[in-house]
């Protein structure tokens, strides 16, 4: 492979520091016509895995910058090859010119996530670990952080292995029954063969399961906020944001459209959809920003339904309720406005359907009672004091594991109903294909491919 370099730090916008990376054979000899450590022996000669002080220099050979560089001989490192990263100032223009001064050697541009790629080629990680890669930088929550680390040790990989490890127990030595007749090996059981398939469905079946949680660390969970014109949605909205992100006033029908930001909540992230105001109007803008809000309730995962606590004495006929009781998805009421209004000792929601997971008093304006919809949000989301990783956090994993169930389930049934040998292991194959498509030992290039064209140039 050739040598491949690039920023890894940004490189738009001044920082403190600046990195740039660089991997492939023959790397360490590139880098010692741009770096002069200090200690006046070449790069190249220096200790692995050890920072070394020296001078940047640029396509010229004039100095740009002193900072540190360190080198990582393959196969210990990152991408599986000789690999080195240069740590300077976070001076755009610094980084750009040792980059220049690196492409001048015999480096050439890195693609975006081609590091990792590398490292999935050279099998220092499979495609759970690489996608873990990109959850990482992209977590925005200590849960989401934690499990991603967690996958990128391997912890995801190791469930499949397992099942992985089952399947081919059962299928190689029926191969070898088959295939060597005259040799002293012992038949398989039906029975073995049933406790392998039975193990292999409960551990899929198990990672399954935490699609829905997976999806929440990775992608938030989708919260519409409802209720009448003038209840106090937007006020809720920037309270939990933190800033006046949607407009308030004492007009009713001032959100017309949708408002959307992302925020942290008990240490959920919500997607907060500010909706217009729930009522009959006349108004063709207005209609529209209520069937807006109609679909948003579709859509949600969690309902906040926002009261007014002076409307408590009419909630019986409140069209937002309704709407958040059919949804079918867990809701929240919030009787707002505590600021201005003193709230009664005890309300029952009234209505049939669904409860209120949920009851909470609030003023956006002093932040009494934000606490508590926080720990409510928590107790409806919760997200575990240490994610280990076994969590499916993406379309593509959820596919793949649930192709291998089917096929593992059919293998069973297969069983059960005295089919020949032949027929349980063309669904036991089926499933091992899904999994390694899963991991990466048998994934099409264009699914490889589109795993890392989410990455970022020098990842």
């Amino acid at each position: 492979m050739d040598i491949i370099a690039a920023i890894a730090t940004g490189g738009t916008a001044p920082t403190a520091i600046g990195i740039v990376r660089m991997s492939g054979p023959g790397c360490f000899s590139l880098c010692d016509t741009v770096f002069r450590p200090a200690n006046g022996r070449p790069f190249s000669d220096q200790p692995p895995r050890t920072m070394v002080y020296g001078q940047m220099l640029d396509a010229q050979g004039r100095v740009i910058d002193r900072g540190l560089a360190v080198r990582f001989p393959g196969p210990h490192s990152y991408t599986g090859e000789d690999g080195a990263e240069f740590h300077c100032h976070g001076s755009p223009v610094v980084l750009q010119e040792l980059l220049h001064a690196l492409f001048a050697a015999g480096a050439r541009q890195a693609g975006p996530g081609e590091f990792t790629r590398r490292a999935f080629l050279s099998g220092q990680m499979d495609l759970t670990e690489a996608e873990a890669v990109v959850d990482l930088i992209d977590a925005r929550t200590a849960a989401a952080a934690r499990n991603a680390a967690a996958q990128l040790s391997g912890s995801l990989r190791r469930d499949f292995q397992t099942v992985t490890d089952a399947l081919l127990d059962v299928t190689t030595r029926f191969y070898a029954v088959v295939d060597y007749p005259d040799e002293d090996i012992p038949d398989i059981h039906p029975e073995e063969v049933e406790a392998a398939l039975t193990t292999s469905a409960q551990t899929l079946e198990r990672l399954l399961t935490t699609c829905r949680r997976g999806r929440v660390l990775k992608s938030g969970v989708r919260t519409a906020i409802i209720g009448r014109p003038n209840a106090g949605k937007s006020s809720l909205l920037n309270a939990l944001a933190g800033y006046e992100r949607a407009i308030v006033t004492d007009i009713p029908g001032t959100t017309r459209d949708t408002v959307e930001e992302s925020v942290l909540c008990g240490g959920v992230e919500l997607r907060l959809i500010d909706t217009a105001g729930i009522r009959e109007t006349d108004d063709t803008v207005e209609q529209l920003g209520v069937e807006r809000s109609r679909r948003a309730v579709a859509e949600a995962d969690l309902v906040l339904v926002v009261v007014d606590i002076s409307a408590i004495p009419t909630l019986e006929h409140d069209e937002t309720l309704r709407l958040a009781r059919a949804s079918g998805k867990p809701f929240v009421v919030v009787f707002s406005k505590l600021d201005l209004y003193k709230p009664p000792a005890h309300v029952t929601v009234p209505g049939t359907g669904g409860e209120p997971a949920g009851a909470v008093y609030l003023s956006a304006v002093t932040g009494e009672g934000l606490q508590v919809l926080e720990d409510t949000v928590a107790g409806l989301f919760p997200q575990g004091s240490a994610p280990d990783g076994s969590i499916l956090t993406n379309q593509r994993q959820e596919d793949a594991a649930r192709r291998a169930l089917d096929a593992v389930e059919r293998a069973r049934e297969a069983l059960a109903s005295g089919f020949t040998p032949d027929a349980i292991l063309t669904d036991a194959e089926e499933a091992l294909d899904a999994l390694g498509e899963l991991t990466g030992r048998t994934a099409r290039e264009e699914i490889v491919s589109g795993i890392f064209s989410r990455f970022c140039v020098g990842k």
